[in-house]
């Protein structure tokens, strides 16, 4: 009888395990993933050097591993400013980006005519066209 009595009470623990609601799979997953990491900066080029620069940054922003997302931008009121967003898979990713040869080239080649970085934002990332979840 005791056996009878278990067995009933595991069938219907696993009956109401099987009807209760499951947990969504994408909350679960992006709860364990590392998340993305996410810049939005904007840079000063010396005046009359924007397209100059934005050339050069162009060039060395090809073929990085783990960026989901890179775009330069002229600012409309700004006549040397430029606004650069960018998503990577997470944060190591965008650090060892800066390593990369074509990188390390494109800021030597682009410092001369860099004046500043008036604005540099930090952002987690969460969804986007383009972006995996």
């Amino acid at each position: 009888m005791t056996h009878i009595i278990r067995r009933d009470v595991l069938a219907g623990g696993l009956a109401v395990a099987a009807l209760a609601p499951a947990a969504d799979a994408s909350s679960v997953l992006a709860q364990e993933k590392t998340p993305m990491y996410g810049l939005i900066g904007q840079m000063l080029a010396a005046p009359g050097k924007r397209d100059e620069l934005l050339a050069i940054l162009g060039e060395g922003t090809n073929d990085m591993p783990g960026c989901l997302s890179y775009v330069i931008a002229n600012d409309p009121t700004n006549a040397d400013a430029l606004w650069i967003t960018e998503v990577w898979t997470d944060k190591d990713a965008h650090a060892a980006s800066l390593k990369l040869p074509s990188v390390q080239a494109a800021i030597a080649k682009g410092r001369p005519m860099i004046a500043g970085f008036p604005q540099r934002f930090e952002t987690t990332p969460i969804i986007g066209h383009g972006l995996t979840a």
